[in-house]
């Protein structure tokens, strides 16, 4: 199982173990980690997921979708070229050891 860490805007960490396949979004709130909220269930409709992920992962990963990025545009934390939410990226083992920074606020 790859190994994540969530790291609050306060910089309190957060190590936790992820399934391949399952979403950041989920592992953090399987995990109780503070700052990710959720509130659309995953929908990419909501904003309160975003986090800074990782710019050695973000190669990685696909690029946003066009709603990932309408949705990005309104959240309140300023926006990075890591800015991401975490309901759209699945785990995958290259993720392994990988960190998730999280926002001072989603709301």
């Amino acid at each position: 199982m790859p190994v994540i860490r969530f790291v609050e805007s306060n910089g309190t960490p957060h190590t936790v173990e992820a399934s391949v396949g399952q979403n950041l979004k989920q592992v953090a709130l399987d995990n109780v980690v503070p700052g990710v909220i959720g509130d659309c269930g995953g929908c990419a409709s909501c904003g309160t997921c975003h986090a800074y992920i990782d710019e050695k992962i973000v190669p990685l990963l696909p690029p946003a979708d066009e709603n990932e990025a309408m949705v990005l545009e309104g959240v309140p934390a300023p926006l990075t070229a890591n800015s991401r939410l975490t309901c759209q990226i699945r785990v995958t083992a290259e993720m392994d050891g990988m960190v998730v920074r999280l926002p001072e606020t989603q709301v």
